[in-house]
C-alpha cells in the first residue's frame, strides 16, 4: 500500500484540508451567502476531497486508494464547476 503509515502523512490529503478550509473562509462571504444550497453543495464537494483520499487509504489496497483518489479528483472539479456559477 505504499509507504505511507496513515492518511494524514499524504501531501494530498494535507492540500486537500487547507483548500477545504480556504472553500468555508470564501464561503462565509455575505455575497456568498445569497445562494445557501450552492454555498452548502460546494463546501460537502470540497469535504469529499480529503475523507475519500482518507477512505480509499483506510481500504489497504493499492486499487481501492487508486479508485478512491479519483473520487477525490472528481469531487474536486465539482468544487471548481461550482465556483465559477459563484462567480457569475
Amino acid at each position: 500500500m505504499g509507504k505511507f503509515n496513515s492518511f494524514e502523512e499524504i501531501n494530498s490529503w494535507q492540500k486537500a484540508r487547507i483548500f477545504n478550509k480556504r472553500i468555508y473562509e470564501i464561503t462565509e462571504n455575505q455575497n456568498f451567502k445569497k445562494d445557501f444550497d450552492l454555498v452548502r453543495q460546494i463546501r460537502r464537494a470540497s469535504i469529499s476531497i480529503s475523507s475519500n483520499i482518507a477512505e480509499g487509504f483506510e481500504r489497504n489496497t493499492d486499487k481501492e486508494f487508486v479508485y478512491f483518489l479519483y473520487i477525490a479528483k472528481a469531487s474536486a472539479g465539482e468544487v471548481r464547476s461550482q465556483m465559477y456559477l459563484l462567480l457569475i
